[in-house]
């Protein structure tokens, strides 16, 4: 799996940027004592990828090893030694749901898996899984979309979801990855309600190396996304990136506020918003799907972040969200490094978690 490079500048040295990140660490003991530092990742010390494709294949599937302990490995046990019938197709139909994969999803893939053995004339339960590989893949891939910047600038990416999803941590790890790419990046710090989250976003700006668009707690968060606009046209930003209030989604009026920072953007940029981003916990399970439909009611999102891949092992809400809502998976977190949030590929995670 390699990057795909959003911006044509040419990258820069790293030695610099891995040095400033070996001077911004934290510590441990510095983020329990600190409530702003609570929710910033681990040392961050390693230089970004250059067309690691092995490498980044080797996190990802070492980023997804729960998820196939709870699946890919439970189905090559389920169909060993077992030939194909009914009974075979409901104990895996079990699995795929125990998974988070969600009935609607799980039907679809069965009636592929039903029609190819039928087709393909299929009698050993072996095969299964490579079938289920394929299927999937494919199912991911109808859905799939990169992460979209346009030409014009600044190019804006609004970032949603509720507190406590990874908001704060993947709008470091994009700003690092653009920045990286050669790009001017600035943040803006419309998260303006939520204790600490100022301060938590300022320290990923110095760690990172980029500037930041801050108002006070309490501010209106449409405020601050005028001002960070204002500031990104007058600094000939390449992108600015903006956090928003951690809503609740049960929350009417914090979510019909969320629509009136998107209107302030819109309303101010000549072209539309790059991404509207919604970061979901895939810790959460189900309850990402139900996140993401009130947020899509509130703003057109146009992609989903989804974190912490790396600690569940229902990782099959990916396809569940993709499947039922419509909406492309673009970026995945599978680990703590800045490059182990990754863009998504369905083939590749598919291979990560069957192959």
């Amino acid at each position: 799996m390699v990057w795909k490079k959003l911006f044509g500048r040419k990258d820069k040295d790293n030695t610099q940027q891995t040095a400033a990140d070996a001077e911004s660490k934290v510590s441990a003991e510095e983020r329990s004592a600190d409530p702003a530092l609570a929710e910033t990742e681990p040392d961050h010390t390693e230089a970004y990828p250059e067309a690691e494709g092995r490498s980044l294949f080797q996190r990802l599937r070492a980023g997804l090893s729960k998820t196939r302990q709870g699946l890919a490995d439970k189905v090559e046990a389920l169909v060993t030694g077992r030939t194909v019938d009914e009974e075979l197709f409901e104990d895996m139909e079990d699995l795929l749901i125990q998974a988070d994969v969600g009935m609607p999803t799980t039907v679809a893939l069965m009636e592929r898996l039903r029609d190819r053995v039928k087709r393909e004339k299929i009698t050993e339960g072996s095969e299964l899984r490579r079938l289920l590989q394929e299927e999937v893949a494919d199912l991911l891939g109808t859905h799939a979309a990169s992460l979209n910047v346009s030409e014009k600038r600044p190019a804006v990416i609004m970032v949603v979801g509720v507190n406590g999803a990874g908001k704060t941590t993947t709008i470091g790890k994009l700003a690092y990855r653009f920045k990286q790419e050669g790009a001017q990046v600035l943040l803006g710090a419309g998260d303006t309600f939520r204790a600490a989250a100022i301060d938590q976003l300022e320290i990923w700006a110095q760690r990172v190396g980029v500037d930041i668009i801050a108002h006070k707690e309490g501010a209106d968060p449409a405020a601050v996304a005028f001002d960070a606009l204002a500031a990104a046209k007058a600094r000939s930003a390449d992108v600015l990136i903006l956090d928003t209030a951690g809503r609740l989604q049960t929350k009417t009026n914090l979510m019909k506020e969320l629509g009136k920072v998107h209107k302030v953007l819109q309303r101010e940029l000549d072209h539309p918003i790059d991404e509207i981003l919604l970061v979901l916990d895939a810790t959460t399970g189900q309850n990402a799907l139900s996140q993401a439909k009130i947020f899509s009611e509130s703003v057109p999102v146009s992609g989903i972040a989804l974190t912490k891949l790396d600690g569940t092992a229902k990782g099959g809400i990916v396809m569940a969200v993709m499947q039922e809502l419509n909406i492309p998976v673009k970026l995945i977190g599978v680990g703590e490094q800045y490059h182990d949030l990754q863009d998504f590929d369905a083939e590749e995670f598919a291979q990560a978690l069957f192959g």
